[in-house]
């Protein structure tokens, strides 16, 4: 592991002062089903393993960056948990003095479901972006609709708080924002509606995009025929989600408007590639190798505050909505290859 230098207490600021404390680390590129806003319809060509990080290379990647102020790591992938060693780099992250949280797409939670109970996670996140099986098949590809519903009462069982992340795409599944806020009325669960990102290989077009204002609009509507009061909840720091919850319901949902209402302003997240690359916002292209240095022997915090300082205002540079249409933004990784 690289020395720590002196005044590491501004690395992870950036030139707006945004203090990045957390960290989104993707374990691999593979998935065990092929959603079609995350992967191309023909796959994407994994890498070779030996370009990819180690589970030791993991440990000294995130110590460093706790040695820094991170304070908050959520595994991701591809799909975390098909990586053979999940067990054991779960195990030896909770040894740092970290927050730790997973993203799954939740097929495998009942093999890993020991594991995770021996764990300090207690809020799991799972992908689910339809309520109807057929659509869920055509969206992911995968007839694995009924698992993931099994897995999701699973976790419940056993008290883990369950968070729903739904990719809207308009003319898709828009259609279904109010019966997945239903859930929340018997269920302790939270449903969070994602803007649809354009990310190579996904087909992406302004069009297809479901604002945090149409969500509201709709939800304003039909609650509001129903007499139930929309509640705006308290937002938790450098949250990007804004979160609401209906009158007299168990749950909440949230909307997190990524392309018309971005929350780059409180930003705090950094992002790291199976393969040891710093991208420091989703919309970039732009990334930073950590992994070559870190097996040269060489310190890596010239190549953690360069990440860090170049870093734009919002949305990788995309100042305006006109800047969605410039055809570099779709030469971005498929989302996949970056980590959710």
């Amino acid at each position: 592991m690289s020395t720590v230098p002196a005044h590491t207490t501004a690395l992870l600021t950036d030139t707006y002062g945004r203090r990045h404390s957390y960290l989104r680390i993707s374990l691999t590129e593979k998935c065990n089903l092929r959603c079609t806003y995350c992967m191309p319809e023909e796959g994407v060509t994994l890498l070779p393993q030996r370009q990819l990080m180690t589970s030791e290379e993991i440990l000294d990647i995130a110590s460093t960056f706790v040695s820094l102020g991170v304070k908050k790591i959520r595994l991701t992938g591809g799909e975390p948990m098909v990586r053979k060693d999940f067990p054991e780099i779960l195990r030896r992250l909770q040894q740092l003095p970290v927050a730790l949280a997973i993203t799954t797409n939740g097929i495998l939670i009942p093999k890993y479901l020991p594991v995770l109970l021996d764990s300090p996670i207690r809020t799991i996140t799972i992908s689910l972006d339809t309520l109807q099986a057929d659509k869920y098949q055509e969206i992911t590809r995968r007839d694995q609709y009924h698992q993931v519903w099994n897995a999701i009462r699973l976790l419940q069982e056993n008290n883990f708080h369950v968070k729903l992340n739904c990719v809207l795409i308009k003319g898709y599944n828009d259609d279904e924002i109010i019966n997945f806020i239903e859930l929340t009325r018997e269920q302790n669960i939270t449903v969070r509606f994602i803007e649809f990102m354009p990310f190579d290989g996904n087909q992406w077009n302004r069009e297809k995009t479901v604002s945090e204002g149409e969500v509201l609009t709709l939800a304003q509507t039909y609650f509001g025929f129903l007499s139930r009061n929309i509640h705006r909840l308290q937002d938790a720091p450098n949250d990007t989600s804004r979160n609401y919850k209906i009158q007299g319901y168990q749950g909440s949902f949230a909307i997190i408007s990524t392309v018309t209402n971005p929350f780059c302003d409180t930003c705090n997240r950094i992002r790291l590639t199976a393969d040891g690359k710093i991208k420091n916002c989703l919309f970039s292209n732009t990334e930073y190798d950590l992994l070559t240095p870190i097996r040269s022997g060489k310190d890596t915090y010239e190549v953690i505050r360069t990440a860090i300082q170049t870093k734009e205002q919002a949305r990788g540079g995309l100042d305006a909505q006109a800047d969605f249409e410039n055809p570099q933004l779709h030469d971005n990784r498929s989302m996949i290859r970056i980590g959710g």
